[in-house]
């Protein structure tokens, strides 16, 4: 049996799909490139299809060969509940063609350059009035990031969940929510998985503590890009930094700029532009639109550019966008609009449809939010900087140190409730938190062995 078929047949006989990972274990005798080369000859000839990106990407069965004239099941459709314009009904029947019935197309530099903020609109006024209402919290004149914080236990879970499943991630929602919650990887899942959902969870948190001075600059989006990509790229140094190679994009005839500097200078405007744009929806969707389209890292721009999406939407108060329940299918043909025709109108009918989901979830828990406690929100800078010095003074006893830091900063009569929120905290320390406070896990493992008895 030749190694093309003994891959075939691995792909077709699994319901859920193999990763590349998996499909080398299950055949050691075939080299890992020799695996890469026959599977897109596979995904060419469409006996092969992938979903996800990067080390998640899983390949299934294909439902259809080429010119077989056999339709698409259900499951390769785009989703009928999701309303189209007739604009976007005529991309769908563009990127549904056969690849190579599509013209191979370049990166169109026009698209960004002829954008005007706030003289450009790709959301019209009355969809932006629309989504305006969907997301209105009451929290809405409060500082910025005030519904976020409010609301950040549930957001972690949610858009880390929703967010990675586009990526083909496995885990459940409960899952997510075990491992956000209390630290525990789900049994039987791939380490890579569980590295995706913990980096989302990182990346939403290092948004949401540091909104005062967020802004969609270079800064934060390569601090943002870094925490999804932490361990997950085959070279570490692709983390938060511009590309210096080629890409392509799977299942597209589209080709990304290759040359770094070309990337770079696009990268400027594209943020220049970003932000000037007034309205949060506007300006959530342009980064929809530019981030994935320009292609600036090796790997992992869709998924920056969902948390970039968030930020806009954060600092004014609004529900966030989950992206729950949005179907992979429908999201990446809605990107492939983008690349292929630089048109933006399926990728829009999707983000307010996609929006919507989203509040209609975040309306529905409103009243069962518990009240963020006024006493933590205020002295919450305070708290971590505490826990950071005692875990990295694991040679200190932890309550004295506690202790004193209270009594040299809190007000009197706030002490003894300031000193039990610090003690709860420490209590509830594990993995999975210790971003919020700048720790790493060395510093966790040692204090902790520190403090046994």
């Amino acid at each position: 049996m030749s190694s093309t078929s003994e891959l075939l047949n691995s792909i077709q006989a699994s319901k859920n799909g193999l990763t590349l990972a998996e499909l080398l274990t299950a055949h050691p005798g075939i080299a890992r490139r020799t695996a890469q080369r026959l599977i897109a000859k596979l995904i060419d000839s469409r006996q092969v299809k992938a979903e996800g990106e990067g080390r998640a990407r899983r390949y299934f069965r294909a439902d259809t060969q080429s010119g077989s004239g056999v339709p698409a099941t259900i499951v390769d459709r785009f989703p009928p509940f999701i309303p189209l314009s007739a604009d976007s009904q005529d991309i769908l029947a563009y990127i549904d063609q056969p690849l190579e019935a599509r013209k191979p197309v370049g990166y169109q530099r026009d698209l960004l350059d002829a954008y005007r903020p706030n003289e450009t609109w790709y959301l019209s006024e009355p969809l932006r009035r629309q989504l305006h209402r969907m997301g209105r919290t009451a929290d809405a004149r409060e500082p910025a990031g005030t519904y976020s914080r409010a609301i950040l236990n549930r957001l972690l879970i949610d858009l880390s969940w929703a967010s990675s499943h586009l990526e083909g991630n496995t885990y459940s929602r409960l899952d997510t929510r075990e491992l956000i919650e209390h630290g525990k990887a789900a049994r039987g899942k791939a380490a890579i998985e569980t590295q995706m959902i913990l980096n989302h969870k990182t990346a939403i948190e290092l948004l949401v503590e540091n909104i005062d001075g967020a802004e969609l600059n270079r800064y934060t989006l390569m601090n943002l890009h870094s925490a999804l990509a932490e361990n997950l790229l085959p070279n570490p140094a692709d983390e938060g930094r511009i590309r210096q190679h080629a890409v392509d994009i799977s299942k597209s005839v589209y080709r990304p700029l290759s040359t770094p500097q070309q990337i770079d200078d696009a990268l400027e405007v594209l943020l220049g532009k970003a932000n000037q744009i007034a309205d949060p929806f506007e300006q959530s969707f342009f980064m929809m639109v530019h981030l994935p389209y320009l292609q600036p890292f090796a790997d992992i721009n869709k998924r920056t550019s969902r948390l970039a999406a968030n930020l806009p939407l954060f600092r004014a108060n609004l529900c966030p966008l989950t992206f729950l329940d949005v179907p992979e299918q429908a999201y990446s043909r809605a990107t492939l609009g983008v690349y292929e025709m630089t048109r933006v109108e399926l990728l829009r009918d999707l983000y307010v449809w996609a929006y919507e989901r989203s509040t209609q979830e975040y309306l529905a828990i409103k009243q069962d939010l518990a009240e963020p406690d006024p006493l933590r929100l205020a002295w919450r800078d305070f708290i971590k900087q505490t826990i950071r010095e005692v875990i990295r003074h694991p040679e200190l006893d932890s309550f004295s140190c506690i202790q004193r830091a209270v009594a040299e900063r809190i007000p009197e009569g706030e002490q003894a409730a300031v000193q039990a929120l610090i003690v709860e905290e420490l209590r509830r320390l594990h993995e999975g938190v210790l971003a919020r406070y700048g720790l790493r896990p060395s510093e966790y493992t040692t204090w902790k062995a520190a403090h046994r008895h």
